[in-house]
């Protein structure tokens, strides 16, 4: 009994993380009257079954907050400018706050272009060169990705010191990878830290990695990240959603992580679950932004 009440001390928990969040923002937009709340718009080409349930549980999500939620739903063969069209469109309206474009987007719509093309005032996902560049900056009126804004958050809440720390980031994604290990850098609570990128071309990577205090895993490939990677007693971040056959469950599959959760958990002091980790982070942070964007563009006017 010991050992187990041990080994759940380690985990962070996201989804109550999360669900703090989303108190806090609800309590924040409960003194506003309805007709004054955030409103978010989402964006969703075709029938992609992932796609649906991020949506439906973003909506659901907002809900729960009090943020206004719509979503748009297009055919398959929209076309690049029809698409932009539909952007224009809710980007010159005042009672917008919020626009979310679900990824994936089919093969003959540019992800690069469709979200640059988001006012960035409205980019509550992050992804616009505009706030890339004001993290960069260490701007704070700019939005940061909604899973590294995450990440961050789980260690600050979990009370991980990240200051003069060696943080290694396995993954160079503009989603995940490169935003995190930025916001990690900053001159901040929850940053000051000594950065480093790894990736495919990466050569020892077991080497590099075994020097972080903090890892965070982000690679994409389902159990990846091995014991013999890790630290005694490093906090490991994973950021894997991968699909792996189990003929144990009805769907005939179950969700892991880019990390061997079993064998890397007795080593470290701190770990992801996945599910239950950073994905519920994603949803809220999310919000955040909205609550934000709404904010700073209710002081502009």
């Amino acid at each position: 009994m010991i050992i187990l009440l041990l080994i759940d001390m380690k985990i962070i928990d996201g989804k109550s993380i999360a669900k703090e969040i989303v108190s806090e923002l609800s309590q924040k937009l409960s003194f506003l009257p309805l007709e004054e709340r955030p409103k978010v718009y989402f964006i969703r080409i075709g029938e992609d079954p992932a796609s649906v349930s991020y949506v439906n549980k973003k909506s659901k999500t907002a809900s729960e907050i009090g943020i206004e939620s719509h979503t748009t739903i297009l055919p398959i063969e929209t076309t690049q400018d029809e698409l932009f069209t539909l952007i224009d469109e809710y980007n010159a309206r005042a009672d917008i706050h919020g626009i979310l474009i679900q990824a994936p987007l089919p093969s003959h719509i540019s992800e690069t272009a469709t979200f640059n093309r988001v006012s960035p005032e409205k980019d509550v996902d992050g992804f616009h060169t505009i706030n890339v560049g004001k993290l960069c900056q260490e701007d704070s009126s700019g939005f940061v990705a909604c899973t590294p804004a995450g990440i961050t958050e789980l260690l600050k809440r979990s009370q991980v010191d990240t200051d003069g720390k060696e943080v290694v980031v396995l993954g160079r994604s503009l989603i995940v990878g490169k935003p995190a290990g930025l916001l990690l850098l900053r001159r901040a609570s929850t940053g000051n830290a000594t950065v480093t990128f790894c990736h495919s071309h990466s050569k020892d990577l077991p080497e590099i990695t075994r020097r972080a205090d903090i890892l965070i895993a982000a690679i994409g490939k389902a159990h990846f990240v091995t014991a013999d990677m890790i630290k005694a007693d490093a906090v490991v971040i994973d950021v894997g959603i991968n699909r792996i056959s189990d003929s144990s469950r009805r769907s005939g599959f179950r969700l892991v992580g880019d990390v061997d959760y079993d064998a890397v958990a007795p080593i470290c002091s701190k770990i992801t679950p996945v599910p239950g980790g950073v994905g519920p982070m994603t949803v809220a942070m999310l919000m955040q932004n909205t609550v934000k964007a709404f904010e700073q563009l209710k002081n502009r006017d």
